[in-house]
């Protein structure tokens, strides 16, 4: 499956706004890791990538069969200090569930 950096494609355009608009957020993303960063295949609000070492999503796919939820992300350990909490964007919430296909 080569759908790192292809074009934006409606369908996910369209399950982010969903997603945003249940949990109220001004920003989300559906992103995909490699060994070295994390890619949004859909974003709103936020850069093209971010290093695979300050992804949220390098949490979230050590429980894939759990989602993985931070409320207030300046009140836990693992993103208090993520420069994405710290500086801009100013994330405060995080809700990702993992999905994975065989290859």
């Amino acid at each position: 499956m080569e759908i790192l950096d292809s074009p934006p494609e409606e369908s996910f355009n369209n399950i982010l706004w969903l997603a945003t608009s249940i949990c109220e957020t001004d920003m989300g993303a559906i992103s995909l890791i490699d060994e070295h960063r994390q890619w949004f295949k859909a974003k709103k609000n936020l850069g093209p990538e971010t290093c695979r070492d300050v992804a949220f999503c390098s949490h979230a796919i050590l429980q894939p069969d759990r989602m993985l939820y931070v409320n207030d992300t300046l009140k836990d350990p693992r993103f208090a200090n993520n420069p994405l909490v710290t500086g801009a964007p100013h994330i405060r919430f995080y809700a990702g569930m993992p999905v994975s296909v065989g290859t």
